[in-house]
């Protein structure tokens, strides 16, 4: 079916749903439409401050891929955005020389990914490096005169000479793709991360030198390898990531950068700042932050080189911990020049990124907030405390500054709208930001999307959780409704006032349902104590507050009691395995990519930290009863509700295994239940197609368990 053909089946599906309202200039969100929106990210502002290049991000149905190209808007206003690369392939992270002059990225538009570069004076891009292993997350130095960048290679040719290493890496991954034989062999842990096996490489980073004076393809340096070893110089987990996660030192000999922990990376959270000369060739790097056992990360220097500023949590194996930004002195070298001290200690929120307002004195940094972001203030120098700048404003991300003129650009998103790219005057702390972009306004315009409520319902120990509703297109506050109850993942994370491609709550309210999405005891935003809640406690609290939600929706006059449907992924996938053993209140459950049995979990997901600090040890050590005591696998003789099973082969946080014995304990006790895998996606579907099919099949189920509509 062509896509024109799929809007057309959807739309009249939606007005054949009972109780949606279609107004004559508005109509309820399609699954089309959700691939039809462009999705903007990674703005950068120019050394002038005169534009900002961004990417943009278009879903190609025919090809199944996302594809990518670079944009520039300018920041005064006065020029519509316009489209600067057009491979048809994936063009992202930009970032502009010192100069002004040049942009480079990154782009698969040669096959694998590499670094290229294109003039803004006019001309083509140019690819700039051919390295076997791929290149990508570059950046540059601050006079221009070297460039780095991260590559994935194998450790053992890593000391080796660069022509050398890179044909051994080439030989070796050939040798890999042509045999027959496809036998892997392990002799360490994380072998194997997120949706892909790591095959013992390591990514490092490299650094080339770069003289605009000479003839464009003479240009840029050979490349070395100044991380060699067998450790990663770059974060292999998300969690850890913070904005480039590594930069040159003011005086640009050095990088300073985020490593994962030197032992037991399996099982540990001990990230640390290192710091290599930008010609090393040692295997020991020097680190900066050996006296903090728990993570560190996403070094930045200050505009005067004078301060470093990082992230560092508390608690050894917590990925959960609370964030606090760290400012140490430093010399031009990046080395430490006196002793650090915590900026955001007194501050009850997690930090999330930040940027330096001026040449060293100030920082504005996000956090989020009662499901929402919020940005503060604070003074480095001084060392005084956050202070609240700015709030209500959605979700705000891949923030960068202008200082000299006083502009943070950074991306928007709501519920009701994805990312555009927004700019904020620094002087104004009270102020709507301007929205350079509306790349999706025209589309926009067509939709009906209801604005989402925040609702506050009391715990059984005195606290309140916070929820949004979503009411769907058309709502008659006569009639009664379904409820689509959805619950996030992580546990440690929240449902926002935010865009999702993934679970968008517009998209199942136009369906015909109210949306309700709780946040919960783990919740982030609403103070670190409601965060550590969760942890040794998965099936308490959480489960409680959830309950009190669903008691308080009960209460609404046209929510409809008999039709009531619960939905989540990954921690959210848990929950509804454990509503399954728990309750009979929902007419049915979906659950994407789940933990069923915390045995078999832990021993065959990728992160151990993970299990072992939400457990207080593995299975064998001291608590061993916390495997058992909120494990749903233990509660299978409750099982009664109707149940989809979403589960993919490439999950290797939550194991293909965990939906397997889900499903094979339903069958078995003769529940209704249906078992969709994917064998090519991870921990979230996001091939285009698969996507589409995923909706599909999520809604049919909907529909036929709990009925769309208002009567």
């Amino acid at each position: 079916m062509n896509r024109g053909a799929a809007w057309m089946v959807v739309s009249l599906l939606l007005l054949c749903v009972p109780g949606v309202a279609m107004s004559a200039d508005k109509r309820p969100m399609t699954m089309d439409d959700l691939f039809r929106f462009k999705r903007i990210s990674d703005p950068q502002i120019s050394p002038d401050g005169k534009w900002v290049v961004y990417v943009v991000g278009t879903v190609d149905m025919e090809k199944n891929a996302i594809l990518s190209h670079l944009w520039l808007v300018s920041t005064d206003g006065q020029s519509p955005p316009r489209q600067l690369t057009s491979a048809g392939k994936q063009d992202r992270h930009p970032r502009w020389s010192p100069d002004g002059k040049r942009i480079l990225f990154e782009s698969t538009r040669s096959g694998e990914s590499q670094l290229w570069m294109i003039d803004l004076d006019g001309g083509e891009a140019r690819q700039i490096t051919n390295i076997a292993t791929g290149a990508s997350s570059a950046i540059w130095s601050r006079d221009g005169k070297h460039i780095a960048f991260v590559s994935a290679v194998y450790p053992e040719f890593s000391e080796k000479p660069y022509k050398e290493s890179n044909e051994l890496n080439k030989k070796k991954m050939e040798e890999i793709k042509n045999t027959p034989v496809k036998a892997r062999i392990f002799t360490r842990l994380f072998f194997r991360h997120w949706d892909s096996y790591v095959e013992d490489k390591r990514q490092h980073l490299f650094v080339m030198s770069f003289d605009p004076t000479q003839p464009a393809d003479k240009q840029c340096g050979e490349p070395r390898d100044v991380t060699p070893g067998d450790r990663d110089a770059y974060p292999t987990s998300s969690t850890f990531e913070t904005g480039d996660n590594y930069t040159f030192s003011p005086d640009g000999k050095y990088l300073i950068f985020t490593a994962v922990p030197k032992e037991n990376e399996a099982w540990s959270t001990n990230y640390d700042i290192c710091r290599v000369a930008i010609d090393n060739k040692s295997a020991d790097w020097e680190c900066l932050t050996k006296d903090n056992p728990a993570a560190d990360s996403g070094p930045v220097f200050s505009p005067n080189g004078k301060l470093l500023a990082y992230r560092a949590q508390k608690r050894p194996g917590y990925e959960a911990d609370k964030w606090d930004i760290v400012i140490v002195p430093v010399t031009p070298s990046g080395a430490p020049d006196g002793k650090s001290w915590n900026l955001t200690a007194a501050l009850d929120r997690s930090v999330d990124a930040y940027v330096w307002t001026d040449s060293g004195r100030n920082l504005l940094f996000s956090v989020e907030q009662a499901a929402e972001t919020a940005l503060y203030r604070v003074g480095a120098a001084e060392r005084s405390a956050p202070v609240e700048w700015t709030k209500g404003h959605g979700v705000l991300g891949s923030m960068t500054t202008h200082p000299e003129s006083g502009m943070l650009i950074c991306t928007q998103a709501t519920m009701r709208q994805p990312n555009d790219v927004v700019l904020f005057r620094l002087k104004q702390a009270a102020q709507a930001p301007t929205n350079l972009t509306r790349i999706n306004a025209e589309l926009l315009s067509q939709l009906d999307l209801p604005k989402p409520e925040s609702v506050y319902v009391p715990t059984s120990d005195g606290k309140q959780m916070q929820m949004w509703i979503l009411k769907p297109p058309g709502f008659d506050s006569n009639k009664k409704w379904p409820l689509a109850y959805l619950v996030h993942g992580g546990p440690q994370g929240a449902w926002e006032d935010g865009w999702s491609y993934r679970w968008n709550p517009q998209l199942w309210a136009a369906q015909g349902y109210v949306v309700a999405l709780p946040n919960p005891r783990g919740s982030t935003g609403f103070g670190q104590q409601f965060v550590d809640e969760i942890s040794g406690d998965w099936g308490g609290k959480c489960y409680e507050d959830l309950m009190r939600g669903v008691d308080y929706l009960e209460t609404l006059p046209y929510i409809d009691k008999d039709r009531m449907a619960a939905a989540g992924a990954s921690f959210g996938g848990y929950m509804m395995n454990w509503f399954q053993g728990n309750t009979t209140r929902f007419k049915t459950l979906i659950t994407h990519c789940s933990v069923y049995n915390f045995e078999s979990m832990y021993a065959t997901t990728d992160e151990l930290w993970f299990d072992e600090w939400e457990h207080g040890g593995p299975p064998w050590g001291p608590n061993p009863k916390s495997y058992e005591k909120h494990s749903p696998h233990k509660l299978a003789k409750n099982f009664k509700t109707p149940m989809l099973i979403i589960h993919n082969d490439l999950d290797f946080r939550c194991p293909i295994g965990e939906g397997h014995q889900l499903f094979t304990t339903l069958q078995r006790l003769g529940v209704p239940s249906r078992f969709i895998n994917f064998p090519d996606e991870g921990h979230w579907v996001l091939k285009p197609k698969n996507s589409e099919f995923w909706h599909k099949e999520v809604f049919a189920w909907l529909k036929k368990y709990c009925p769309p509509g208002g009567k």
